[in-house]
């Protein structure tokens, strides 16, 4: 990268060559020729120039935010799987039966832990890979972005994006917002690298960057590719194939599932938006807003933001983006600016706009894409009080996230270890493969216990009750029951069991199978 004044950002350019010119001759450095008389040095050692050493910002980042996940994570979630995280690593697990597995979901991140969890059942182990995998992915996805505008804003946008407290909670989980997060970076950096910068090998590290999002979730990858493609029709139209191809290779397997379980591809959005809870126009800010410093999930979104003063950040967003976008007309460079800002928007509408429920996750994309123009913004100040200014901000914004990771860690573990301890004790009473979990929270403690899990009502039902009475006449079942609550009709003479260890919760057994001759 070219020396340039501290905290200045310029468009990069190739790094000048080594040459070692005879008197009289001219050196070239990127386009600009420079003279040598004969008596200058340049033109009578012959040792090789060297170039400066520079400091691998992003591969401290990335090692940075998988410290931060082995030390404050990963430890706290050893203990289970989330609600999600259960229903997409039981996909390919060989030991238990796949839990069910609704039409709005994709595959990307059964794919992903398949390899995994094929070879072990540990959940720690599970976590490890993927704070690994996650800390590679940011390196990767924010090197893309290297050549448009350079090391120093890059490295910047991925310690701001790493930085959040969500971005830290998710990378040893087994869900898929983050890798559509890391996908979107890398598909609208290899956009610009082959619009812009026309890299031969650009156009097909996007298509893959693409199909790759679309595996991790197709409805996603959709709104990723609009503005992708509509920016392609003005600027970069060699681009449109590969987009157009790597959307429609990313799409196929969920296509092909919608055919096969659906009937339709219609069909199959036709039950996604019910299971979401009819999809349409919703303004849906203010629950983003209530559910961002925690629960993970707000559905139904009856929570209250505590401490206001940690989401101010939430709020400066567009007001940055804003201002990056005036800097970027004023510095003739919109399209590297407002490229990422287009995608980020395209990716939030559906969170923002269309459900009427949120989770902190839902846009890690948007803010993924976001950390770019704001990174940019701050490597083009050049007042030393500016930049300490600044530092001290951003400081209080890493506080402030540590500290609701803290909260927001602890509150999972607990849950986590009430569901492993629910498993435990269904084990002890005698529930063993094959067997049968019903009721709230019955799909994380059935896996964990080995069992399969249905459920008759709710936006993940998949029997009915004469399907749980058929499978209760051959297997081991159980009904879940919450503190206060009283089981289904069809379970009020089964045997109730306290679950030790869960503040409350009780397993209503049904009568035993009969055993054969």
């Amino acid at each position: 990268m070219p020396a340039t004044a501290p905290g200045r950002h310029t468009e990069p350019s190739p790094s000048p060559r080594a040459t070692t010119a005879a008197p009289g001759a001219t050196a070239r450095t990127g386009a600009t020729a420079i003279s040598h008389p004969p008596s200058s040095p340049a033109t009578t050692s012959d040792a090789p120039e060297r170039r400066p050493r520079t400091t691998p910002w992003l591969a401290l980042v990335a090692v940075v935010y998988a410290l931060v996940q082995f030390v404050l994570v990963v430890p706290a979630f050893a203990h289970a799987l989330g609600w999600d995280e259960a229903v997409y690593v039981s996909q390919y697990d060989p030991r238990v039966p796949a839990a069910f597995f609704s039409a709005p979901r994709s595959r990307g991140i059964s794919f992903l832990t398949a390899p995994f969890i094929a070879v072990t059942p540990s959940v720690p182990v599970l976590r490890v890979a993927l704070t690994l995998l996650s800390s590679a992915a940011l390196y990767a996805a924010f090197r893309v972005w290297r050549p448009v505008v350079g090391a120093r804003t890059t490295a910047l946008a991925a310690l701001l994006f790493a930085g959040l407290w969500i971005t830290q909670i998710s990378g040893p989980q087994a869900m898929p917002n983050l890798w559509v997060a890391f996908g979107s970076v890398a598909a609208t950096g290899w956009f610009l690298r082959a619009a812009i910068r026309r890299e031969p090998r650009a156009n097909r590290w996007l298509a893959g960057c693409v199909a790759v999002t679309a595996l991790f979730r197709a409805p996603d990858a959709v709104w990723l590719a609009l503005p992708l493609i509509a920016t392609a029709l003005f600027r970069g139209r060699r681009t449109l194939p590969y987009l157009v191809g790597g959307l429609a290779a990313g799409l196929a397997q969920w296509v092909a599932e919608a055919y096969i379980r659906f009937g339709s591809v219609q069909e199959r959005l036709h039950v996604s938006s019910a299971t979401e809870g009819d999809m349409g126009l919703h303004l849906n800010f203010d629950n983003a807003w209530s559910s961002l410093n925690g629960p993970l999930l707000c559905r139904p979104c009856t929570a209250t933001l505590h401490s206001p003063g940690l989401t101010l950040w939430w709020l400066a967003l567009p007001v940055l983006a804003a201002a990056a976008l005036a800097y970027a007309v004023r510095e003739r460079r919109l399209l590297a600016t407002a490229l990422p800002v287009a995608v980020a928007a395209a990716l939030a509408v559906p969170y923002l706009l269309m459900i009427d429920y949120s989770a902190p996750r839902f846009l890690l994309p948007a803010y993924a894409l976001l950390a770019l123009p704001v990174a940019s913004l701050v490597t083009r100040l050049t007042s030393r009080r500016a930049l300490i200014l600044v530092g001290l901000i951003v400081a209080a914004q890493f506080a402030s996230q540590a500290t609701v990771l803290a909260e927001v860690t602890a509150a999972t573990a607990t849950t986590n270890q009430r569901y492993r301890a629910a498993a435990d004790s269904l084990r002890t009473l005698g529930l063993r493969p094959p067997c049968l979990v019903s009721g709230p929270r019955a799909l994380p403690i059935a896996y964990d216990a080995g069992c399969a899990s249905a459920q008759i009502d709710g936006n993940n039902v998949s029997t009915t009750v004469a399907g749980i009475l058929g499978r209760a006449a051959k297997v081991p079942t159980a009904v879940l029951t919450e503190k206060g609550q009283r089981p289904p009709h069809y379970a009020r003479d089964w045997t109730p069991y306290p679950l030790h260890h869960t503040r409350g919760w009780t397993a209503w057994l049904a009568p035993a199978v009969p055993q054969g001759p």
